[in-house]
């Protein structure tokens, strides 16, 4: 077969996404040298060799109301996808998260002949059960990364697959645990890691009030200090705005979130994927979550979760605490970082809720596997 036959496409449209994305791209082309993968990413799967036809960095959002005013890029971006499958002959579609763009893109690729393997399970166990049906009947083959999502499918008659973590590959080096990142830089008496997310709103939410409780915390903990790792595609200079009305000792850095987490006594995060990151890490955190008050209403008659922490929903209680919306106040959050930093038996039980949550996320090496199960599909045919 030519490579000229084995084009792919993958969709990613979130930064984990890309960055899952990528490292099933290295295993794909490490497997089989002749994949051509073409897509919808970014920075990460563009390293990785990707014909990228839309960058999803400049289609980002959070909550349901924010969406409208991204409505037009990702009418375009699907527009975009949607013609290339109908006239290329593509051996398979690999579907990340994403979940109403890239269902709207299975039901093309079925119509199209193209097997479709989806590649981190939308959130139906949180909310919207309804569309497991809809998932069933578009994909051909799920890559969950979550135990508890196998049954759900299989219920559905899909055939499915519990592949581990992603996040286990990037934080997993050889096979040893936790990849050396460069974190002796990194002091503080305590060390607290600011984590605001990763998109434009969900920053200018959350950060400000971030750092009204480092200015609480700093009053508390003279010796303290904190550093604030900038997410991939988040300009630094926009962030350093945010802390010229503060004088406590901050550090903005690029490309070091992980070694600032390993660094850091403790953890003030967005929730999200990077709830998931730290609790890998085994670090006490503080979850923080905003969005306009018609998502958070419209989201909560909906959601079937009792948290809204990835830590927390995979424990299956409460591990770590969790602060929403008018709750994200500079008092309240230097609240819960002073318990976790005073209170060690406290701490202790964190910790060890943590490690739990880790051992359920399976073991290292889903990027291989949802790999070696696309080219199964692909020689299937």
């Amino acid at each position: 077969m030519s490579s000229g036959q084995k084009k792919i496409m993958m969709v990613a449209g979130e930064a984990s996404a890309d960055l899952h994305g990528s490292k099933v791209m290295e295993a794909l082309r490490r497997l089989d040298p002749e994949i051509r993968v073409y897509g919808m990413g970014s920075e990460h799967m563009r390293q990785a060799g990707a014909e990228l036809l839309i960058d999803s960095s400049q289609l980002a959002v959070v909550g349901i109301t924010e969406v409208f005013g991204r409505i037009g890029g990702l009418f375009r971006a699907y527009r975009k996808i949607k013609n290339f499958i109908k006239r290329n002959k593509l051996r398979l579609l690999i579907l990340i998260d994403f979940p109403d763009f890239n269902l709207s893109l299975a039901r093309v690729a079925k119509v199209a002949g193209v097997p479709v393997l989806y590649y981190i399970s939308p959130q139906v166990w949180a909310w919207r059960y309804g569309r497991v049906r809809k998932i069933a009947g578009r994909t051909d083959k799920m890559a969950v990364i979550f135990p508890f999502e196998v049954p759900i499918y299989q219920g559905a008659g899909l055939d499915v697959e519990f592949v581990g973590h992603p996040l286990l590959d990037v934080l997993t080096l050889n096979g040893q645990e936790y990849a050396p990142f460069n974190h002796s830089q990194f002091s503080g008496d305590p060390l607290i890691a600011l984590l605001p997310g990763s998109r434009e709103r969900e920053i200018q939410s959350l950060l400000p009030e971030m750092l009204r409780a480092a200015d609480i915390l700093a009053r508390q903990k003279p010796g303290a200090k904190f550093i604030l790792p900038a997410a991939p595609g988040v300009n630094v200079q926009e962030l350093k705005k945010f802390l010229r009305p503060h004088s406590i000792p901050i550090a903005v850095v690029e490309g070091q979130t992980y070694g600032a987490i390993i660094a850091a006594d403790m953890v003030i995060v967005a929730s999200g994927t990077a709830t998931l990151e730290t609790a890998i890490l085994g670090k006490p955190m503080v979850i923080v979550y905003k969005v306009s008050p018609v998502s958070y209403w419209v989201g909560k008659a909906m959601v079937k979760v009792n948290w809204i922490g990835l830590a927390n929903i995979v424990a299956g209680k409460k591990v770590v605490p969790e602060l929403l919306q008018e709750e994200v106040r500079g008092e309240r959050i230097a609240e819960e970082a002073l318990r976790i930093l005073n209170d060690a038996a406290y701490r202790r039980e964190m910790v060890e809720g943590l490690a739990e949550v880790r051992k359920k996320l399976g073991v290292p090496g889903a990027a291989e596997r949802v790999a070696r199960m696309a080219l199964e599909m692909i020689r299937d045919q």
